[in-house]
């Protein structure tokens, strides 16, 4: 297969690829992966499943696995027909329309620069602890200390991430399938490591730790609220489609990478939990429910040896950051050359030099070190919004596979199998249907359960306002709603591809191409 036909389908989005097609299977996989990035999410989170809902919390896991692979099914079959930059906005745009789309790649933008900057502080939980001289600010034994100083570290990163995006997709795609193949070997050895040193049976993933008394002795609700650890985990595999532009052959390559990022995760990442819970010496111990995981590390295989598993969480968290912005930097990009986003023309520009949207890289990365500044003062209102940003992710998927049902039922999408494997295509078939309403359902479950105006979750320690607890409502109400009032009232009449980004020959454009 020629190159150019990589490119036939951008044609039914009026679009010409301006992007360098150079990224290979595995690159398309890590890119996924790292955003998921299992040893960073278990290992950040399992504090969280722990305190609220002890070693059974692990049951989590699972159930939100298959949950996410129902979503992760439907994303496969639009990655083998639609590889696109920014998937997620370009694909609610196709199944819903613009206004649909527009919505769709705001959520995921703003929550996408707000990920960058709450994963980039998990700098601060792991770096001192490797080496002392990481806590640059006093001692670390104050919040304010802590907070400034995991502001220094997150500062680092970003630019960092900054500068990788800057450079050119194949120097992020090369830095980070080193970074996701020092994760995945670190993961297996660190299965093996905990697997030496178990001190409880499998069954204890059927303790409960006595944490249903704080929820009048209904473990139901201590459940859905330790379940969210899992929750903030498993998401970002739409992140391998969304470099469809730059990949080759991504017809066949996104829809596996998309597939096989989550399988890969949920395999690794229950294990680890799995065998960390049978590690555990003492559910009782204060450190458990404040470090989680990271304190089993030390405590079950020594300080040593903790030490040297740390690094490779460091690994982990530097390609989680950069995927992320990465992912970012496309929606941002996709956006941009419809002339959906202010300074389209500016922030659409693909530097001749390395072929990537420079723009939006600098952009994102200083609007993402902005964020960390309200780390300081109010790390509970920071912890709020970042939890919110994912119920924003959730939304966004929601806006692709429930238009994408309505398609299905008025039998505009159809892709059989015998037809999609002559194509090379990921088709689902007479399943599709079926998988389809699954995936919406356990989508608005998982949306109002994340939602959910609960004490512990938005507003765990004093001082206790009404708005933070209720911050979940108020902060999605105001993105959705004032992000479309302003995309309504003021860029909608903007709209259209821009001239520099149009197909020379479209057969299905959406927009008019603009000057």
């Amino acid at each position: 297969m020629s190159a150019p036909n990589y490119d036939a389908e951008l044609n039914e989005f009026g679009y010409t690829n301006k992007l360098k097609r150079s990224l290979g299977g595995f690159s398309t996989f890590a890119a996924g992966i790292s955003y998921i990035s299992v040893l960073t999410g278990t290992f950040q989170l399992s504090y969280f499943g722990l305190s609220f809902g002890g070693p059974a919390y692990w049951w989590s896991w699972p159930i939100v696995f298959v949950g996410q692979l129902l979503v992760a099914l439907s994303f496969a079959e639009l990655a083998s027909r639609y590889p696109i930059a920014g998937s997620i906005y370009n694909w609610a745009k196709k199944l819903g329309g613009q206004h649909v789309g527009w919505l769709a790649g705001w959520m995921m933008l703003l929550a996408s620069i707000v990920s960058i900057s709450a994963t980039a502080l998990a700098y601060q939980n792991t770096l001192p602890q490797i080496w002392s001289g990481f806590q640059f600010v006093g001692d670390g034994s104050t919040s304010t200390e802590q907070a400034v100083n995991g502001i220094m570290l997150a500062l680092v990163l970003i630019l960092f991430t900054t500068m990788v995006n800057a450079f050119g997709v194949k120097l992020m795609a090369r830095i980070n399938s080193a970074g996701v193949f020092i994760e995945l070997i670190a993961a297996v050895l660190l299965i093996v490591a905990l697997a030496l040193v178990v001190v409880n049976p499998p069954t204890v993933v059927f303790d409960t730790n006595g944490t249903e008394s704080a929820f009048g002795g209904n473990y139901l609700s201590a459940f859905l609220v330790a379940g969210i650890a899992s929750s903030y985990v498993m998401y970002g595999f739409d992140t391998a489609a969304s470099l469809g532009e730059e990949s080759i052959d991504p017809h066949r390559n996104a829809p596996k990478a998309i597939l096989r990022a989550l399988i890969a995760s949920f395999i690794l990442g229950g294990l680890i939990i799995l065998l960390g819970l049978m590690a555990t010496k003492d559910f009782s111990a204060p450190q458990l429910a404040e470090s989680g995981l990271q304190f089993v590390l030390n405590d079950a295989l020594g300080p040593l040896v903790g030490r040297l598993f740390l690094l490779s969480i460091f690994v982990a968290i530097t390609v989680c950051v950069l995927a992320v912005h990465t992912a970012a930097i496309r929606i941002a990009f996709a956006m941009a050359r419809d002339n959906a986003l202010p300074a389209g023309s500016l922030l659409a520009r693909v530097s001749p030099r390395f072929q990537t949207p420079i723009v939006p890289a600098v952009v994102i990365g200083v609007l993402a070190v902005a964020l960390l500044v309200v780390n300081v003062g109010q790390p509970q209102i920071f912890t709020a919004v970042t939890s919110l940003a994912i119920i924003l992710i959730y939304i966004s998927y929601l806006l692709v596979t429930v238009p994408m049902l309505v398609a299905r039922l008025r039998g505009k999408w159809s892709v059989p199998r015998d037809e999609a494997k002559r194509q090379g295509r990921f088709s689902l078939g007479k399943l599709g249907l079926p998988i389809n309403v699954l995936a919406v359902l356990w989508g608005v479950g998982m949306t109002i359960n994340l939602a959910w105006p609960r004490r512990e979750v938005y507003n765990a320690e004093p001082p206790y306002h009404w708005y933070l607890q209720y911050s979940s409502v108020l902060f999605v109400g105001v993105a959705a709603v004032g992000g479309f009032a302003y995309y309504w009232f003021v860029q909608r009449h903007k709209v259209g591809v821009l001239a520099d980004h149009a197909a020379r020959s479209t057969s299905d454009n959406t927009t008019s191409p603009v000057a």
